[in-house]
Parts: C-alpha cells; structure tokens; sequence
C-alpha cells in the first residue's frame, strides 16, 4: 500500500509524496541500511551472501529479498556459480545510478520507500531494468511506480515539470517507458487550459507569478480581485527543461491549439535563459529590448576560442538549431530582432546551411522591422570585408519575393497602396518597402566605410531594391558619398559607374546644394544635378495656375537657383564658361567656313558652264586658249580659299576642320552635312 501526502506548491514542504509500504519477507528480517565509506549494509542477524557494485557503491545483501521480487538478479544468481558462498555481482548500466538501486533494495526487503517526483522517474526505470513485474509477486514496483505517475504526478504542473527534467539523465529508459511522452502531453494540456480556472499559488519570484496550484482546495492561493493569470505563466517552469525535452513540450502545445504568439514568445523566453548572446533586458513580453553587450562580448571571445569549449558550442549549436526548427511559420509569431540576433549567433556557431537559409526566409518576411545595428552582422567566413554584406543581399531578395508573393496573392486589394504608402495604416506610417530602402541606405552607409568593400558589391547591394521603393534618394547619396570619401583612389570611370546607381532628379534641395558643391563627384554627374533642378524650377513655375500663387512662388525658385550657382565651386564655374566660350567660337568659324565654301561652289559652276559653251565651238585653238585661261582661275581661287581655310583653323582647337580643307571641297561637304 502506499500513500499520497498531497502537494504544496506554494509552501516549503516537497509535493506529491507518497510512501511506499510492501509486504515485509520472514525470511530476512531487516531495521534499515546504514552506509560506511561508500558501501551499504542491512541491519540483520545474518551476514550478507550478495554483494553487488553500482559505479562506486557498494550493496552487500542477501540473495532472498531481490531474487524473490526481481527476474534479472534471478538469472544472474542462476548463471553464477553455486560452489562460492558469497556472489558479486556489477550493475554499472542500471538507470538512476545507486541512489535508484538503493530504493529498489529497500522495497525488496519490505522497508518503506518515499515516492517523489525527483525520484519517481530513475525508480521506475531501475524496476523495468532489473523486472520487477507482477509475475513475480503481485503489487510488485513497476505497478506501484506505474499507479505514482500516473494518478499522482500526470496530475500536477509542477510534478510533470519535475520528471520530465529528471528524464534528461535517463536516456534511453525514459523515452522508451513513455514517461517523457505522458509528461510532455500533461503539461502541453495544462498550459493549454483555461487560465481563469487555475487556482494560484506564487514560487518567491518578485515581479512574475508561475506555477499554477492545480485542484488546491486552500484558500490563500486563489486570487484576489485584482489578480489576473498573465498568458505566459507558464513560460519560466517550461524553460528550465532541456532543449530536446522543450521540443516536446512545444510540438504537443502547437497540437493542442495554443495562440501561435504565445508559442514564438515562450521560444523567445527560453532562448534567453540557454544562449547568453541572447540575454533580455525586460522581464517580459515578446517586444522586450534585447542586449546587445552580451551578444558581441561572445563573439569576441569565441574569436579565440577560448570562452567557449567544444562541449559549449556543440549543446549551444543544438540549442540553436532545435530552435529554428520549431518557430511556427506564421509572419510576426516572433520578433524580427530576435530572427537576427539568432542568425548571428548561427553563423558564428556553423548551424546547418539548411536551417541558417530557413531562418533567412523567415528574416526576409519581416525584414522591415529590423534595425541598423541588427543588420550588421560580422563576417564569421573569413571574407574580405568586415560586415556579411552577401548575407544582407539574401535576405533582400527573400524580402521581394515576399512582397511579390503577398502582391500577387487574390484576397489582395490592388489599391490598398498608392504612393508607397499603406492605405490601411495612418498615412504617417511609411510601406514595407519604403522602410526597407530607408533601413538599406543607412546600411550602405555605415558598411561604405570599409575599406575592402568592393565597387560591384556596392552596387548589386544598392541596385538591390527597385526605383519605386524610393521617393527620395538623399540616403543614397549619403552612402555614395561616404563610399567615395572612403576610397579616394577610384578612377574616373568608377566614379561615374558608383554615382549611376542614384538618380538626381530623387534629391531634395539641400540634397542637390551638397552635391553641387561636392568635389568628389564627377563633373557630368553635378551637372546633371544643376539640369535637374533647373528642370525642376522650371517646371514648378509653368504649372503654377494661378498670377499670385506663380509670383509668391517664383522669387524663391530664383533664390534657391541663384544659391545653387553660387555654391557651384569656382573650379567648375570656370570650366564650364571656358566650354561654352568654345562652343560659340566653333560655331562662328564654321558658318564663315560654309561661306568660303558657297562661295567656291558657285565659282565652279561658272566654269562648268564656260567649258560647256567653249565645247561647242569647233575652233580647238580657241577651245584651248579658252580652256587654259579658265584653270588658271580657278586654280588662283584654290590657293586663296585654301590660305583662308588654314587661317581659320589655326583658331580651332582639337577639330578636323584643317584636314578637311586640305582634303577638297568634297570632304567640306560631308562635313558640314
């Protein structure tokens, strides 16, 4: 018989006890055990004839009391040798270790045994391993542990907690013998249950309450008015469990239908306690503001691998991993901080690639969320560059896949968004792409600074998002700037090729004054930038409707113009009034060469015709006479035209126009046409 004391959550007495009394044997009459330097004797008349060794401990009994109750030592008592007195026997393999095989001892020789949800799991298992079953004697101990777990402790919070931590140390007996499967599926069903029918009993914690009192009758440990059970209750007994045994937990939770949120919250809660990268500063809530200092003091340390053992690192890359595997797939069931931070901790430990591209999808669901400092995540591959730029590009892409899947999905509205803006939202309240592009700028800009960033990874990284994701492109001329400042040797085909990836017409006005005053620009792109606000103003004042409205207007459109040109540097005003002088003067020598050249095309119809008239004449001296003296002409117009040409072209630089003088009036032709 055996019975149960009933718990006591709440107070300082151990819950569910039960005592354990079996029908004492005559054969060997026994007060109790007493231990002696790590052996343990009987208190009896007759000396010991067994001897069995646990690890370190020692049991010297007698062969009656476990033969009768245990089929295994039957067969090592029939397998050893009759002709010695005394029989030794080793059970270094039995479950629960020698404190489970002294409680085992002590049922067998009829001694009462304490029945607790700290031993109850190594007790049971220790019976099943030496077959204690009933064929032997009725009410023998698999039956009575099995009657313990499942009417006392399959019925508490608290007991079921118990033993499933107490399994860790009991692989593979526990798992095999269901205990971790029972105990799993009672506390899946308890959390699960409706909080307003837990009666409360609080475990000393200051600022949170826990454990709940399961059919408690004392008054005391029901709530006041005021009190409320909060959701997460459940969340710091669950915790204390080893990952594997959480993962139970968790999958039988999803089963019963628990609220997703809840789910990614416990998931949040648990990782906190077992990776130290991932320490919380609040105490609870799932959008509680995660330290960043403990993080980065890891990866510092495991740098050199000293911090962290090869032990540490294997139960924290477990822990990481059972993890991603068991955050419901659901958008928002966790923060999108806490996806990153776990992505940093997985790159630096070597998770599965598999699971490290599953948690970059989830990422890239709710990329808008992040901040800039989640983002920078160091590169733990021994890549050039010191932020995982490739990483970010992933996690790009997964994003645009996301809004093209959410874009194209049926049940949306094609005009739920106009102008970047969500029209569901406060028109405050800026898209997910818009949020996006804003976090990436920033995110140029801060990575800009390396040295080692490559002019293409810059780019494909900037180019990474469409046009329409940006209204204003200042944040990337920040980040163009910054990466200019940063690699002053870049050529001027680089340049130009670093600054295509913004368009000038996107820059606002203090924007455009930066620019225009910034050296390190190309000298095409700030002129394209001084066209674009010209082009600009000029738009604004042919769309102003109305006299007033235009004249209120424009003065400040000059203003802002007249500060664009004064703040042009002097080096570029220069250059370009030298360029424009150029360009007039070229005009003006080619129409006087376009002269000469009418002029030479009208003398050579004349003499066309005069050698036509000449050719009708039959008298051939006078043909000839004729003929000669009409050469000589146009011979003396060549030489002048062609002296003028050359003239002329001394004053045009860099041109062709002297070549093509020299070249004939044909080439002139081809020329102006």
């Amino acid at each position: 018989m055996w019975e149960s004391e009933g718990e006591d959550l709440g107070g300082g007495r151990e819950h569910g006890v039960s005592s354990l009394h079996p029908d004492r044997h005559d054969g060997v009459k026994s007060d109790g055990f007493e231990c002696r330097n790590e052996s343990w004797y009987v208190s009896s008349d007759i000396p010991s004839d067994l001897l069995v060794k646990v690890g370190d401990a020692s049991f010297h009994l007698h062969k009656y009391p476990l033969l009768s109750r245990s089929g295994r030592m039957n067969r090592i008592v029939c397998e050893s040798s009759r002709d010695s007195e005394r029989i030794e026997v080793e059970l270094d393999d039995i479950p629960g270790g020698p404190e489970s095989f002294e409680l085992t001892a002590k049922f067998c020789y009829g001694l009462a045994v304490d029945l607790t949800a700290s031993n109850i799991s190594g007790l049971r298992s220790a019976a099943e391993y030496l077959e204690m079953t009933e064929d032997l004697e009725e009410g023998n101990l698999i039956f009575k542990t099995e009657a313990f777990l499942s009417y006392v402790v399959l019925s508490s919070w608290r007991d079921s907690i118990v033993v499933l931590k107490s399994c860790e140390s009991l692989f593979p007996w526990a798992e095999n013998l269901q205990i971790v499967r029972r105990c799993s599926e009672s506390i899946a069903w308890k959390a699960c249950a409706n909080p307003r029918g837990i009666r409360w009993a609080y475990t000393g914690r200051p600022t949170r309450t826990s454990s709940p009192k399961w059919n408690s009758d004392s008054k005391e440990s029901s709530p006041g008015k005021n009190q409320s059970v909060p959701p997460d209750w459940w969340f710091e007994d669950v915790s204390i469990l080893r990952i594997d045994h959480f993962v139970r937990v968790v999958t039988a939770i999803k089963v019963k239908g628990m609220r997703l949120d809840l789910i990614g919250a416990a998931i949040m809660h648990y990782a906190s306690k077992w990776l130290p990268g991932l320490a919380r500063e609040g105490a609870q809530g799932s959008d509680d503001t995660w330290n960043q200092g403990g993080l980065h003091l890891i990866i510092a340390g495991s740098a050199n691998k000293e911090d962290l053992s090869s032990s540490q690192i294997r139960e924290q890359r477990m822990v990481i991993e059972s993890l991603i595997s068991i955050i419901p797939p659901q958008k928002d069931c966790v923060s999108c901080c806490f996806l990153l931070r776990m992505l940093r901790l997985a790159n630096m430990l070597k998770v599965a690639p598999a699971l490290v591209t599953e948690l970059e999808k989830r990422i890239g669901m709710q990329l808008e969320q992040s901040t800039l400092q989640d983002l920078l995540i160091p590169s733990y591959n021994r890549s050039e560059t010191l932020y995982d730029v490739d990483l970010v590009h992933r996690l790009l892409e997964h994003f645009l896949v996301q809004e093209q899947a959410e874009a194209s999905s049926p049940g949306r509205d094609p005009h739920t968004e106009k102008h970047g803006y969500d029209a569901t939202l406060r028109p405050s309240v800026l898209s997910a792409k818009l949020r996006v592009a804003k976090l990436l700028d920033s995110y140029l800009t801060e990575v800009s600074r390396d040295r080692n960033l490559s002019l293409t990874k810059f780019q494909v990284l900037a180019e990474a998002l469409p046009d329409s994701a940006r209204t204003c492109d200042d944040g990337l001329y920040r980040a163009v700037d910054s990466y200019l400042k940063a690699h002053p040797t870049l050529t001027e085909h680089e340049r130009k090729r670093l600054c295509r990836v913004m368009d000038c017409q996107k820059l606002s006005v203090d924007a455009c004054m930066h620019a225009a005053q910034n050296e390190r620009l190309p000298l095409r792109v700030v002129v394209q930038v001084l066209f674009s606000e010209q082009l600009k103003i000029s738009n604004a004042i042919a769309n102003s409707s109305l006299k007033e409205a235009g004249d209120s207007h424009q003065q400040p459109m000059m203003s802002t113009r007249k500060q664009l040109l004064e703040g042009t540097p002097q080096s570029f005003q220069e250059g370009w009034a030298a360029a424009k002088k150029d360009i007039n003067t070229l005009k003006f020598e080619m129409e006087s060469v376009k002269a000469k050249y009418l002029e030479l095309q009208n003398d050579m119809d004349n003499l066309q015709r005069q050698y036509e008239k000449m050719a009708s004449t039959k008298s051939g001296k006078q043909s000839s006479s004729a003929w000669s003296a009409g050469w000589k002409k146009l011979s003396k117009l060549t030489k002048i035209t062609s002296a003028e040409a050359h003239d002329i072209g001394a004053h045009i630089p860099e041109t062709g126009v002297v070549e093509k003088t020299r070249k004939g009036p044909r080439r002139w032709r081809n020329s102006i046409s």
